[in-house]
């Protein structure tokens, strides 16, 4: 056959115009928001750890692309970049600097660079190097610093304090009173970022801020994020008016963690989330239903990150199932 239809890796682009490239800067850019809001709140060492994770993820990638797997170089799509950032986003503000580095060597050198680089690989690189260091570290990647003063103070405390999630999940063993918990939960502070937690979960509102440019920009479609979001409130909804003793509002299993920066920024990777629009709500689905029962009923406070990465493996099953309509194909008309 002289003409062969040849389908390349992921990502598939229907405009010529819209590169690799720029949908990396418009993911850099819907992000900017959380780390200001971030820095403001944390300090200066949120740039500095931000900008070491990148640093780390680009020096991995030109390293084992030039000196291990050849070909033309691929920093310029600007993949590690913003693989870079939604690491650091996923870590604490106290971590140190060499377990970052780790992070990015598994994130870029084993989750993305074994399988052949961008659009080969089966999970999010990001989650890769995030789940492999809260394995490898729990301590360090489960203490975080407590959030002391307001926006415009930037102040915090050296101590480590616990978590929304971390108290969410002590009133569902019953180690807390719920109400205590409702005490020391505000959700305006929720929603601006007045809580312990990742550098990158800290404000709702700039995460929402980002979501709205992905979306302006055409860089991603909403189904995978409003549909796990959406799966989490209706499990949450339903926990809580059978036990509103053990299990706290919805709205807060929303705005706590990481659900909306997995939602949005992860869940919704080209390469690792299902082609076709059904297929994206049956993983989106399944992201927010882990999700929740590892919340409620597992071990850690927080599941995204676990949940995102299992769902990755079924996308290949998905995507065998769940085929796009043929293109051209006229439905035969009922005699």
């Amino acid at each position: 056959m002289k003409n062969k239809l040849i389908v390349s890796l992921a990502p598939h682009l229907h405009n010529p115009n819209n590169t690799t490239a720029k949908m990396m800067f418009n993911v850099v850019i819907a992000l900017m928001p959380a780390l200001i809001v971030s820095s403001m709140i944390y300090g200066w060492r949120v740039l500095f750890v931000s900008l070491f994770s990148v640093a780390c993820c680009l020096l991995f990638e030109w390293f084992i692309k030039k000196y291990m797997l050849g070909g033309k170089p691929t920093l310029c799509d600007g993949s590690a970049v913003v693989t870079g950032l939604l690491l650091a986003f996923n870590l604490p503000l106290n971590i140190p600097l060499w377990m970052v580095a780790v992070g990015a060597l598994v994130a870029i050198g084993v989750a993305k660079m074994t399988f052949g680089g961008l659009g080969k690989n089966p999970f999010n690189p990001a989650l890769v190097g995030r789940v492999f260091l809260l394995v490898a570290f729990p301590v360090a990647m489960t203490t975080f610093p407590e959030v002391t003063g307001a926006v415009a103070g930037g102040t915090t405390d050296a101590l480590s304090g616990a978590t929304p999630l971390a108290m969410m999940k002590m009133a569902a063993k019953g180690d807390v009173p719920m109400t205590e918990v409702l005490s020391r939960l505000e959700m305006q502070s929720l929603f601006m970022g007045i809580k312990s937690g990742s550098m990158g979960e800290i404000s709702a509102i700039a995460l929402l801020l980002g979501f709205a440019w992905l979306l302006y920009k055409r860089v991603i479609k909403w189904h995978i994020p409003v549909v796990v979001l959406g799966t989490m409130f209706v499990i949450g909804g339903v926990a809580h008016l059978l036990a509103p003793e053990s299990f706290i509002q919805p709205l807060y299993h929303i705005l706590t963690g990481g659900a909306i920066l997995g939602a949005v920024y992860m869940a919704t990777d080209y390469v690792t989330s299902p082609m076709t629009v059904k297929g994206s709500v049956i993983y989106a689905i399944g992201i927010g239903a882990i999700t929740m029962a590892i919340r409620m009923k597992g071990a850690y406070p927080e599941g995204m990150s676990f949940a995102i990465l299992i769902m990755n493996s079924f996308v290949p099953l998905i995507d065998k199932y769940i085929l796009p309509k043929r293109f051209g194909a006229v439905k035969e008309a009922k005699k």
